[in-house]
Protein backbone atom coordinates (compact mmCIF):
# COMPACT_ATOMS: atom_id res chain seq x y z
CA UNK A 1 0.00 0.00 0.00
CA UNK A 2 1.34 3.42 -0.95
CA UNK A 3 1.61 6.19 1.59
CA UNK A 4 -1.30 8.66 1.35
CA UNK A 5 -1.24 11.83 -0.69
CA UNK A 6 -2.56 14.92 1.09
CA UNK A 7 -4.41 17.45 -1.07
CA UNK A 8 -4.94 20.84 0.57
CA UNK A 9 -7.80 22.54 -1.25
CA UNK A 10 -10.37 20.33 -2.94
CA UNK A 11 -11.63 22.76 -5.54
CA UNK A 12 -11.78 22.01 -9.25
CA UNK A 13 -8.01 21.72 -9.73
CA UNK A 14 -7.39 19.96 -6.42
CA UNK A 15 -10.02 17.41 -7.32
CA UNK A 16 -8.19 16.62 -10.58
CA UNK A 17 -5.01 15.82 -8.67
CA UNK A 18 -6.93 13.75 -6.14
CA UNK A 19 -8.54 11.69 -8.89
CA UNK A 20 -5.22 11.20 -10.64
CA UNK A 21 -3.49 9.89 -7.51
CA UNK A 22 -6.40 7.60 -6.76
CA UNK A 23 -6.18 6.14 -10.25
CA UNK A 24 -2.50 5.25 -9.80
CA UNK A 25 -3.12 3.60 -6.43
CA UNK A 26 -2.49 6.27 -3.80
CA UNK A 27 -4.99 6.90 -1.01
CA UNK A 28 -5.90 10.58 -0.83
CA UNK A 29 -6.45 12.62 2.32
CA UNK A 30 -8.33 15.84 1.55
CA UNK A 31 -7.90 19.02 3.59
CA UNK A 32 -10.79 21.42 3.13
CA UNK A 33 -11.08 25.05 4.15
CA UNK A 34 -12.90 24.13 7.37
CA UNK A 35 -10.34 21.55 8.53
CA UNK A 36 -7.40 22.17 10.86
CA UNK A 37 -4.17 21.29 9.04
CA UNK A 38 -2.40 20.53 12.32
CA UNK A 39 -5.04 17.96 13.27
CA UNK A 40 -4.72 16.22 9.90
CA UNK A 41 -0.91 16.27 10.16
CA UNK A 42 -1.09 14.56 13.55
CA UNK A 43 -2.85 11.63 11.86
CA UNK A 44 -0.85 11.71 8.60
CA UNK A 45 2.71 12.26 9.79
CA UNK A 46 4.50 10.83 6.74
CA UNK A 47 2.47 11.33 3.56
CA UNK A 48 3.98 10.51 0.19
CA UNK A 49 3.54 14.15 -0.77
CA UNK A 50 1.36 17.17 -0.04
CA UNK A 51 -0.33 19.03 -2.89
CA UNK A 52 -1.18 22.66 -2.09
CA UNK A 53 -4.08 23.49 -4.40
CA UNK A 54 -5.68 26.44 -2.60
CA UNK A 55 -6.80 29.68 -4.23
CA UNK A 56 -4.16 32.31 -4.96
CA UNK A 57 -5.29 34.56 -2.11
CA UNK A 58 -5.02 31.66 0.36
CA UNK A 59 -1.56 30.47 -0.66
CA UNK A 60 0.55 32.67 1.69
CA UNK A 61 -1.52 31.78 4.76
CA UNK A 62 -1.51 28.09 3.88
CA UNK A 63 2.27 27.98 3.38
CA UNK A 64 2.79 29.78 6.68
CA UNK A 65 0.67 27.17 8.52
CA UNK A 66 2.29 24.05 7.08
CA UNK A 67 3.42 21.49 9.67
CA UNK A 68 7.17 20.92 9.78
CA UNK A 69 6.74 17.25 8.87
CA UNK A 70 5.18 18.18 5.54
CA UNK A 71 7.52 20.95 4.44
CA UNK A 72 9.90 18.72 2.47
CA UNK A 73 7.07 16.89 0.64
CA UNK A 74 5.32 19.80 -1.08
CA UNK A 75 3.85 20.12 -4.55
CA UNK A 76 2.90 23.71 -5.37
CA UNK A 77 0.67 24.93 -8.17
CA UNK A 78 -0.88 28.31 -8.74
CA UNK A 79 -0.95 31.25 -11.11
CA UNK A 80 1.45 34.11 -10.40
CA UNK A 81 3.81 31.75 -8.57
CA UNK A 82 7.54 32.51 -8.36
CA UNK A 83 10.41 31.24 -6.15
CA UNK A 84 10.10 34.26 -3.85
CA UNK A 85 6.59 33.08 -2.94
CA UNK A 86 7.84 29.88 -1.30
CA UNK A 87 11.29 31.08 -0.26
CA UNK A 88 9.82 33.72 2.03
CA UNK A 89 8.30 30.85 4.04
CA UNK A 90 11.64 29.06 4.32
CA UNK A 91 10.59 26.34 1.89
CA UNK A 92 13.42 24.76 -0.09
CA UNK A 93 13.05 22.91 -3.38
CA UNK A 94 9.34 22.11 -3.48
CA UNK A 95 8.04 20.30 -6.52
CA UNK A 96 6.33 22.92 -8.68
CA UNK A 97 3.98 22.47 -11.62
CA UNK A 98 2.75 25.17 -13.96
CA UNK A 99 -0.84 24.20 -14.71
CA UNK A 100 -1.91 24.43 -18.35
CA UNK A 101 -5.28 22.73 -18.10
CA UNK A 102 -8.64 24.13 -17.10
CA UNK A 103 -11.22 22.47 -14.92
CA UNK A 104 -14.61 24.09 -14.51
CA UNK A 105 -17.59 22.81 -12.58
CA UNK A 106 -19.55 20.21 -14.50
CA UNK A 107 -16.93 19.92 -17.23
CA UNK A 108 -13.96 17.62 -17.79
CA UNK A 109 -10.42 18.96 -17.84
CA UNK A 110 -9.46 20.97 -20.93
CA UNK A 111 -5.79 20.88 -21.90
CA UNK A 112 -4.19 23.98 -23.43
CA UNK A 113 -0.58 22.76 -23.66
CA UNK A 114 1.59 20.36 -21.66
CA UNK A 115 2.04 21.29 -18.00
CA UNK A 116 5.74 21.53 -17.02
CA UNK A 117 6.84 20.22 -13.61
CA UNK A 118 10.14 20.16 -11.73
CA UNK A 119 11.16 18.60 -8.43
CA UNK A 120 11.48 15.32 -6.56
CA UNK A 121 7.88 14.28 -7.22
CA UNK A 122 7.82 15.30 -10.89
CA UNK A 123 7.63 11.77 -12.26
CA UNK A 124 4.81 10.82 -9.90
CA UNK A 125 2.86 13.94 -10.87
CA UNK A 126 3.34 13.06 -14.52
CA UNK A 127 2.06 9.53 -13.88
CA UNK A 128 -0.99 10.70 -11.91
CA UNK A 129 -2.10 13.36 -14.37
CA UNK A 130 -1.22 11.12 -17.29
CA UNK A 131 -3.79 8.63 -16.00
CA UNK A 132 -6.36 11.35 -16.76
CA UNK A 133 -4.91 12.08 -20.22
CA UNK A 134 -3.41 15.36 -19.01
CA UNK A 135 0.07 15.68 -20.57
CA UNK A 136 2.97 16.73 -18.34
CA UNK A 137 6.60 17.43 -19.24
CA UNK A 138 9.33 16.95 -16.62
CA UNK A 139 11.84 19.81 -16.63
CA UNK A 140 15.59 19.33 -16.32
CA UNK A 141 16.55 22.09 -13.90
CA UNK A 142 15.46 25.06 -11.80
CA UNK A 143 16.25 27.57 -14.54
CA UNK A 144 13.83 25.82 -16.87
CA UNK A 145 11.19 25.97 -14.13
CA UNK A 146 11.77 29.68 -13.61
CA UNK A 147 11.28 30.29 -17.33
CA UNK A 148 8.00 28.36 -17.30
CA UNK A 149 6.69 30.19 -14.23
CA UNK A 150 7.49 33.59 -15.73
CA UNK A 151 5.90 32.54 -19.01
CA UNK A 152 2.68 31.47 -17.27
CA UNK A 153 2.61 34.78 -15.40
CA UNK A 154 3.15 36.61 -18.69
CA UNK A 155 0.21 34.74 -20.23
CA UNK A 156 -2.14 35.24 -17.29
CA UNK A 157 -1.36 38.90 -16.63
CA UNK A 158 -1.16 40.00 -20.25
CA UNK A 159 -4.43 38.41 -21.26
CA UNK A 160 -6.30 39.45 -18.11
CA UNK A 161 -5.07 43.04 -17.99
CA UNK A 162 -5.20 43.72 -21.73
CA UNK A 163 -8.58 42.00 -21.72
CA UNK A 164 -9.97 44.74 -19.47
CA UNK A 165 -9.69 46.98 -22.50
CA UNK A 166 -9.94 44.57 -25.44
CA UNK A 167 -12.29 41.87 -24.15
CA UNK A 168 -12.63 38.91 -26.50
CA UNK A 169 -10.32 35.92 -26.73
CA UNK A 170 -6.56 35.48 -27.00
CA UNK A 171 -6.61 35.07 -30.79
CA UNK A 172 -8.41 38.39 -31.19
CA UNK A 173 -6.14 40.04 -28.65
CA UNK A 174 -2.99 39.19 -30.58
CA UNK A 175 -4.55 39.81 -33.99
CA UNK A 176 -6.74 42.89 -33.46
CA UNK A 177 -5.10 44.50 -30.42
CA UNK A 178 -1.49 43.62 -31.11
CA UNK A 179 0.04 46.89 -29.92
CA UNK A 180 -1.97 46.79 -26.70
CA UNK A 181 -0.92 43.19 -26.03
CA UNK A 182 2.76 44.00 -26.67
CA UNK A 183 2.67 47.08 -24.44
CA UNK A 184 1.04 45.20 -21.57
CA UNK A 185 3.41 42.25 -22.01
CA UNK A 186 6.38 44.60 -21.79
CA UNK A 187 5.11 46.08 -18.53
CA UNK A 188 4.41 42.61 -17.13
CA UNK A 189 7.93 41.47 -17.94
CA UNK A 190 9.35 44.56 -16.23
CA UNK A 191 7.54 43.44 -13.08
CA UNK A 192 8.66 39.84 -13.47
CA UNK A 193 12.29 40.87 -13.81
CA UNK A 194 11.97 42.87 -10.62
CA UNK A 195 10.46 39.93 -8.74
CA UNK A 196 13.10 37.40 -9.83
CA UNK A 197 15.98 39.91 -9.75
CA UNK A 198 17.29 39.00 -13.18
CA UNK A 199 16.72 39.77 -16.84
CA UNK A 200 14.63 37.40 -18.92
CA UNK A 201 14.65 36.30 -22.55
CA UNK A 202 11.68 38.34 -23.68
CA UNK A 203 11.53 36.96 -27.21
CA UNK A 204 11.47 33.36 -25.97
CA UNK A 205 8.81 34.18 -23.37
CA UNK A 206 6.59 35.88 -25.94
CA UNK A 207 7.04 32.88 -28.23
CA UNK A 208 5.98 30.59 -25.37
CA UNK A 209 2.92 32.72 -24.69
CA UNK A 210 1.91 32.55 -28.36
CA UNK A 211 2.29 28.77 -28.29
CA UNK A 212 -0.24 28.74 -25.45
CA UNK A 213 -2.49 31.08 -27.45
CA UNK A 214 -2.43 28.52 -30.28
CA UNK A 215 -3.31 25.76 -27.81
CA UNK A 216 -6.67 27.42 -27.05
CA UNK A 217 -7.28 30.42 -29.34
CA UNK A 218 -10.84 30.80 -28.08
CA UNK A 219 -9.74 31.25 -24.47
CA UNK A 220 -11.34 34.38 -23.04
CA UNK A 221 -9.00 37.15 -21.99
CA UNK A 222 -10.69 38.78 -19.05
CA UNK A 223 -11.33 36.45 -16.13
CA UNK A 224 -13.11 37.66 -13.02
CA UNK A 225 -9.73 38.05 -11.30
CA UNK A 226 -8.49 40.57 -13.87
CA UNK A 227 -9.13 43.77 -11.84
CA UNK A 228 -7.41 42.28 -8.79
CA UNK A 229 -4.45 41.16 -10.91
CA UNK A 230 -4.08 44.69 -12.27
CA UNK A 231 -4.23 46.19 -8.79
CA UNK A 232 -1.64 43.73 -7.51
CA UNK A 233 0.65 44.35 -10.49
CA UNK A 234 0.52 48.11 -9.96
CA UNK A 235 1.28 47.68 -6.27
CA UNK A 236 4.44 45.75 -7.15
CA UNK A 237 5.35 48.33 -9.80
CA UNK A 238 5.00 51.13 -7.26
CA UNK A 239 7.21 49.23 -4.82
CA UNK A 240 9.83 48.75 -7.55
CA UNK A 241 9.57 52.27 -8.97
CA UNK A 242 8.55 50.99 -12.41
CA UNK A 243 6.74 53.16 -14.96
CA UNK A 244 4.48 50.44 -16.49
CA UNK A 245 2.63 53.05 -18.60
CA UNK A 246 0.24 50.62 -20.31
CA UNK A 247 -0.94 49.19 -16.99
CA UNK A 248 -1.43 52.65 -15.51
CA UNK A 249 -3.39 53.82 -18.53
CA UNK A 250 -5.70 50.81 -18.36
CA UNK A 251 -6.20 51.32 -14.63
CA UNK A 252 -7.07 54.99 -15.15
CA UNK A 253 -9.60 54.05 -17.84
CA UNK A 254 -11.23 51.55 -15.47
CA UNK A 255 -11.92 54.42 -13.06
Amino acid sequence: MHKPVVVIGIGEIGSVFARGFLRVGYPVVPVTRDMDIAVVAADVVEPELVVVAVAEKDMPTTLARLPDAWRDRLVLLQNELLPCDWQQHGLINPTVISIWFEKKKGMDSKVVIRSPVYGQFADLIKEALGSLDIPVVVLENEQALLFELVMKNLYILTTNIAGLEAGGNVRDLWGDFHDLACDVAGDVLDIQEYLIAEEVDRSALIEGMLHAFDGDPEHGCMGRSAPARLTRALSIADEAGLDVPALRRIAAAQG
